[in-house]
């Protein structure tokens, strides 16, 4: 049964009162029509519970805005959610056009720092983000007393002489649920191994990011990626006000899990709302996304904490072939990855989350 407006409701009680969906929650298909973001599509879900989000399928499916009950989950940067024809490859041309968003997903052959790997350039982060989606459906339907919407498509990566990737994503939310679930599987479809970094960019962001704010997750350790990231590093998992010419610091964290394999690490702003609480999470599962980076930027404008679980660190793909650590896809090999995000409103989910974050560390 969906709990909406303070009650459970079965699926005869909800049509007895609408004559769409489309009036308590539903996806509509949209087009963008201004400036560098003009012809960008767009699947805008609402849940019914006041969360509301976008998933872009001209940006390989990621998911842009999202918001609950006015408030913003995630950053948005300078550059808006520009079209892929804009894309900039070479060194960090990527940056002109990365929106923040709340899921930005960084692959499939390679993620982290521009560098040259085997002779070959890679810019930052890969081209995933800017590739468009094909075979997109989206979908409603009552699977007995829930009502699910969906999303799904395939992104590839491919070249002549090189390698031949294709990821299917289904991005999937049920009305009365201020949440969704993503599931990606990534096949090589070509006939030679084919390097393999994947990461999540999931880029928090005012008022789920502001003074005295946190980043709560089962923390074993958390290791200074440099020099710059050394400056307080006790304070890893504190965020500040803003301020102007602050310089990004990057942590690689050890991860407990719950025992199968799930890790929940959250941003939370304790202090939103007169102190009721506001704030999201995003849960993984450490067997398929075995590493996770906390990326700080506590910039004035560029004023965002990206949680980042992956399958590699965030320094470039030769720096992981050297260490030993670069994943590879055999021919006609397929993994899979799940990840779920949700809001955390209000004291009571807060403390539900702590409640485990605790539990699982103390295991």
């Amino acid at each position: 049964m969906a709990r909406l407006f303070g009650r459970d409701w079965s699926k005869e009680e909800i049509l007895a009162r609408v004559g769409q969906m489309s009036q308590v929650c539903g996806v509509r298909l949209a087009t963008l029509a201004d400036g560098p973001e003009a012809g960008v599509r767009a699947a805008d879900f609402r849940t019914g519970t006041g969360f509301c989000f976008s998933v872009l399928p001209s940006r390989g499916l990621d998911v842009s805005w999202a918001e609950y009950c006015g408030r913003s989950l995630a950053w948005h940067s300078a550059s808006g959610q520009t079209h892929p024809a804009f894309y900039d490859e070479p060194g960090l041309g990527w940056l002109r056009g990365f929106y923040g968003g709340l899921v930005v997903t960084c692959g499939l052959t390679y993620a982290g720092a521009p560098c040259a790997d085997q002779g070959k350039p890679l810019g930052l982060h890969g081209r995933y983000s800017n590739t468009p989606a094909r075979h997109v459906s989206v979908g409603e339907e009552w699977q007995g007393d829930e009502y699910v919407m969906w999303i799904s498509g395939q992104v590839h990566e491919a070249v002549v002489f090189g390698e031949n990737v294709c990821l299917t994503r289904k991005i999937s939310a049920k009305l009365g649920e201020s949440r969704f679930f993503l599931h990606d599987r990534v096949e090589n479809r070509g006939h030679l191994p084919v390097e393999h970094m994947i990461l999540y960019h999931i880029n928090g962001g005012f008022p789920a990011i502001d003074e005295g704010a946190t980043l709560t997750a089962p923390t074993v350790s958390a290791i200074p990626r440099d020099a710059e990231a050394e400056k307080e590093k006790e304070k890893f998992a504190q965020m500040s006000a803003p301020i102007v010419a602050f310089k990004e610091r990057c942590y690689y964290h050890e991860m407990a899990a719950a025992p199968d394999g799930t890790v929940r690490a959250a941003l939370i702003n304790r202090s939103c709302d007169g102190g009721r609480g506001f704030g999201f999470y995003a849960a993984y599962n450490k067997k398929e996304l075995p590493r996770f980076t906390e990326w700080k930027m506590m910039g004035a404008g560029d004023y965002v904490v990206g949680m980042e679980p992956a399958n590699c660190l965030v320094e470039g793909r030769d720096k992981e072939r050297a260490r030993g650590t670069l994943q590879f896809l055999q021919p006609g090999e397929a993994r899979e990855y799940h990840l779920e995000i949700g809001v955390l409103d209000g004291a009571e989910q807060i403390a539900a989350h702590d409640s485990w974050v605790g539990q699982t560390l103390r295991k």
